[in-house]
């Protein structure tokens, strides 16, 4: 267990971690490109401006960290959880998110368009204003996630559980839905059906 380490500005690149515990511990402006972890935890460590592409994580989890400005294409996160994570102004595309719990994760204005989401946990995460067109979002749970002004422009949605409020607050045009949602929009929205 590592607690309250720095590692600011270290280069750390292309390394492999298994089962090491971080607790906050400082990575702003770490190279951490081609860094792979397995059945790691980090917990309120402080990832800002840090270089994470090209990582691949799997059974690893960052509770409560902080991304900022950080860079995360081509990174890969499988069997993950994110919990309680923020994500501000980060470069994500193309990313690899499968399996993984991203409850209560801050994604505002996140920038995913045309993502595969299929399947992920967003159960109250805040994605408003994220861009989520075009987005595979087939299964995923988005239950009591603040939606306002997040677009879901032609996303997949089909099997996705997505509550009364995210249904009126998310620009939804064109998304694919299930019969269900389409119902449960209708009735969002203020329509009878009988």
């Amino acid at each position: 267990m590592e607690t309250g380490e720095d590692y600011s500005d270290t280069d750390l690149h292309g390394q492999h971690w298994e089962q090491r515990h971080f607790t906050a511990c400082d990575f702003t402006e770490a190279d951490l490109r081609g860094l792979t972890t397995a059945g790691c935890t980090f917990t309120d460590c402080d990832f800002t401006r840090a270089d994470l592409g090209e990582s691949a994580h799997r059974s690893t989890a960052f509770r409560s960290c902080k991304f900022d400005r950080a860079t995360l294409t081509d990174t890969e996160f499988v069997g993950c959880t994110l919990i309680g994570s923020t994500f501000v102004d980060c470069r994500f595309l193309p990313i690899t998110l499968r399996d993984s719990d991203l409850t209560l994760v801050s994604l505002t204005g996140a920038a995913l368009r045309k993502s595969t989401l299929t399947g992920l946990r967003f159960r109250e995460a805040n994605l408003m204003d994220a861009d989520l067109r075009d987005t595979d979002l087939r299964e995923a749970d988005l239950t009591g996630a603040r939606l306002t002004g997040t677009k879901l422009t032609g996303a997949d949605l089909r099997g996705a559980r997505v509550d009364a409020n995210g249904l009126v607050q998310a620009t939804l045009r064109g998304a694919r839905v299930d019969l269900d949602t389409a119902i449960a929009f209708a009735v969002a929205h203020g329509l009878d059906i009988g």
